[in-house]
């Protein structure tokens, strides 16, 4: 199995990072992907988090191929920034989302950098999670998802089909069962 991580911006390594204690278990190799050709050759694909303003402007070569393969079947997470990349209403005009995941989000609706913070979040299949909020955004509507996690009543995980969606960074905190969950997604169980 190939996990690519998008190469654009934001914690590309640490997904990198994340995904490659994995290998043995899950029979799965990670690749930092840095053209659009490269997405052909995953079986799932992951958006980190960073500044969705600047993912967005570099987005535009991958959005057509990664759409493309979604609907094909390819799965897909996003984390913080991702998750605002995979939404159909970012809620800010300069941030364009690609609709695969049918929720509305609000970026930075936890405040600025001072105001990140970790906290227990419970996860539907996981159990609890220590999630780390960086500037996170908010769903404010999951749509048509289901929700696997909330923090004070709102949605900050959510999946559908093909792609899973998340408010936090699970990349930073050495757990590594939000990855194992998507990576079992990707093969289908």
């Amino acid at each position: 199995m190939k996990i690519g991580v998008l190469g654009i911006q934001g914690d590309v390594y640490e997904h990198y990072t994340a995904i490659r204690p994995l290998k043995n278990k899950y029979k799965v190799e990670a690749y930092i992907i840095r053209s659009p050709e490269e997405i052909n050759e995953m079986d799932g694909i992951i958006i980190p988090g960073g500044e969705s303003t600047t993912i967005t402007r570099f987005l535009s070569r991958y959005i057509n191929i990664i759409n493309e393969n979604v609907r094909n079947g390819m799965k897909i997470m996003g984390t913080c920034a991702g998750a605002i990349i995979l939404s159909k209403d970012t809620g800010d005009p300069r941030v364009h989302g690609t609709g695969i995941m049918d929720i509305k989000i609000q970026r930075n609706a936890y405040g600025r950098q001072i105001d990140s913070f970790i906290d227990a979040v419970n996860i539907k299949n996981i159990g609890t999670f220590n999630a780390v909020f960086i500037r996170a955004p908010v769903i404010d509507d999951p749509g048509k998802t289901s929700v696997l996690g909330e923090y004070n009543g709102k949605p900050v995980i959510v999946e559908n089909e093909n792609a899973i969606a998340m408010t936090f960074h699970p990349e930073l905190t050495g757990d590594l069962r939000v990855h194992e969950y998507f990576l079992r997604k990707v093969m289908g169980n």
